[in-house]
């Protein structure tokens, strides 16, 4: 597996460099933009740590306009726990965040969740429940829960996302998008006390603020 780090902190780079080769993980760093635009250019890449703030711009900016675009799974670094940025990089798409300063420890169990998580195959299984991504069809126990089209449409969008959080403004615009009506934030609320009433297995975490997530934790 190739990992790009977009990081201007030398030691940083050097802590992780050493980290990532014990760990049988190749990856390459750059300090700004401009080089790791060149890079993606020409190299092919399975993941992307990137920190937010870079001598010549913004991660976020990369991230937006070429990352996504190479459709590139993307772990944000950012230099302060504050919930706006933490949306900010969900919002657009990354697949997890980390702030420093951080243990590299953590920083590789996330590395290869991500990893595992592009490899994984069309059925994902937590615990007691399995969910078929191709069928979108919802087991516990090999037994099919029955969900209203509307509540499987949720669970497949969380199950998409298998991870990552799914912020509560996504998960709006889409009921709206899917039944052309007017929702509100109570709407997701009922939402999802009736899926869990279904499942019986605590799989989707609440992540306070932001919205929701399906984990193995």
């Amino acid at each position: 597996m190739h990992i790009l780090l977009v990081e201007d902190n030398i030691s940083i780079i050097k802590g992780l460099t050493y980290s990532f080769k014990k760990n049988n993980l190749l990856l390459t760093s750059k300090t700004t933009i401009k080089d790791a635009k060149k890079y993606l250019d020409n190299n092919e890449v399975d993941l992307v740590i990137l920190d937010i703030s870079l001598p010549d711009g913004s991660g976020f900016n990369l991230y937006t306009n070429i990352i996504n675009k190479l459709n590139i799974p993307t772990i944000f670094l950012t230099a302060k726990d504050e919930e706006d940025d933490i949306v900010k990089g969900l919002d657009i798409g990354a697949e997890d965040y980390i702030t420093k300063p951080f243990s590299i420890k953590e920083l590789l169990a996330r590395v290869n969740k991500v990893l595992n998580r592009k490899e994984k195959k069309s059925i994902i299984k937590i615990k007691d429940i399995a969910f078929n991504l191709d069928k979108a069809i919802l087991t516990k126990n090999d037994k099919q829960i029955n969900l209203t089209p509307l509540e499987l449409k949720i669970i497949t969008l969380l199950f998409n996302n298998y991870g990552k959080v799914v912020n509560r403004t996504i998960i709006l615009d889409k009921i709206w998008e899917w039944t052309g009506n007017d929702v509100d934030d109570h709407t997701i609320t009922v939402y999802l006390k009736r899926i869990r009433a279904k499942i019986k297995t605590d799989i989707i975490k609440t992540i306070k603020g932001i919205g929701y997530i399906i984990d193995e934790k």
